[in-house]
């Protein structure tokens, strides 16, 4: 038995949270547990503040996407400037052409 729980590994979903038993070596899911979803809101008093509790999570979640849009252009251009100084100190060669191997 313990032979097979050291080939099978737990991945959670980052899209619906769920977490998936996957057998390795034969690359199949062995289980699939759902997330506990959250209960539905009873009374009006608690909506307002769910609603106003779901406002704070979007606007974070806005505020996390713009702040990564910003550094985007950094990232970029940091990436340009590897590529650039990898390509210079390569040596220029010209191909070979199919012509030349004759």
């Amino acid at each position: 038995m313990s032979d097979n729980n050291a080939s099978t590994i737990q991945v959670t979903c980052p899209c619906c949270g769920s977490i998936l038993t996957v057998d390795t070596p034969l690359a199949t899911v062995l289980s699939h547990k759902e997330p506990a979803r959250p209960q539905p809101v009873a009374h009006m008093k608690d909506a307002n503040s769910f609603l106003k509790e779901e406002a704070t999570r979007r606007d974070e979640k806005v505020h996390n996407i713009v702040e990564a849009e910003k550094s985007k252009g950094k990232v970029f251009e940091n990436k340009f400037q590897e590529l650039l100084k990898k390509a210079k100190e390569e040596p220029l060669t010209k191909p070979l052409k199919d012509i030349d191997l004759d």
